[in-house]
């Protein structure tokens, strides 16, 4: 398998779409480190999925927004699997506020970890990756569409993508490439949790507004994840790529050029 051995560090691997990945590129063979900040519970059961599977894995606890905890747990990844072949920075955390009322310490919370947390990643891993080494940040569709109460966390998804970019240049005298993937509104706990008793009505819309009919389910966004993970998409760098269905391209009506 392609990612045999391969050693990827998920950070927010223990839970929604960094677990569904991590339980993909488990079951391809992959190392994977399974990133937590507190449910330790979650991170060991994902382990055991991916050992039960036959994969290889391990659960290290670290707030991303910290640097000496994203480099200690970089050190640990390194030391248990010999070198690191790929980092998903996927946590995240936000004040799903107004901007009005958003306040310094929101600011320095989402930043940490979107903004500084990816950089530190990047930094600290960055040493112990061979030639084909790959970045993989996951953005979100606030970066380029507005959600209400997401202005700060969109904010810190857009500053991450224009990152992605400047990593595909400066690391890539060393091998290393870095892109971004950027889900759509899919059918998670945390998307759930965010839309509240307002879910129905967002998905209807949402749903009317999608070119097929369908917008992705986590699994298909997982595959296009994994294989952003893979050597097969080396030929892609610094770029973000969107996986909504088409549903950012409607800004009319579905009848609108049916007729």
């Amino acid at each position: 398998m392609e990612l045999d051995s391969k050693t990827i560090i998920i950070t927010g691997g223990s839970r929604g779409m960094g677990q569904r990945l991590a339980l993909r590129l488990g079951g391809e063979g992959a190392n994977v480190v399974v990133n937590y900040r507190r449910d330790a519970e979650a991170a060991e059961q994902t382990v055991a999925r991916i050992e039960e599977a036959g994969g290889r894995a391990l659960a290290v606890q670290a707030d991303i927004s910290e640097t000496e905890a994203v480099e200690a747990l970089v050190e640990t990844a390194a030391d248990r699997f010999g070198k690191i072949d790929v980092i998903v920075a996927n946590a995240a955390a936000s004040a799903f506020k107004p901007l009005a009322q958003i306040h310094s310490h929101h600011v320095a919370k989402t930043m940490g970890i979107t903004v500084q947390g990816f950089l530190d990643l990047a930094r600290a891993g960055a040493q112990h990756m061979p030639p084909g080494g790959r970045i993989v940040a996951v953005s979100g569709w606030d970066s380029f569409r507005v959600l209400p109460g997401h202005g700060l966390l969109g904010a810190a998804k857009a500053a991450m993508e224009t990152i992605v970019k400047y990593f595909a240049i400066e690391l890539g005298s060393r091998g290393i490439t870095a892109v971004g993937v950027c889900p759509g509104p899919i059918d998670t706990d945390s998307f759930r949790y965010y839309a509240g008793e307002a879910w129905e009505d967002y998905e209807r819309h949402w749903l009317a507004q999608t070119p097929s009919g369908a917008y992705p389910t986590p699994e298909e966004v997982a595959e296009v994840m994994a294989f952003l993970c893979s050597p097969r998409s080396a030929a892609i760098n610094g770029q973000t790529i969107v996986v909504d269905g088409g549903l950012s391209l409607a800004t009319m009506p579905m009848s609108f050029g049916q007729g």
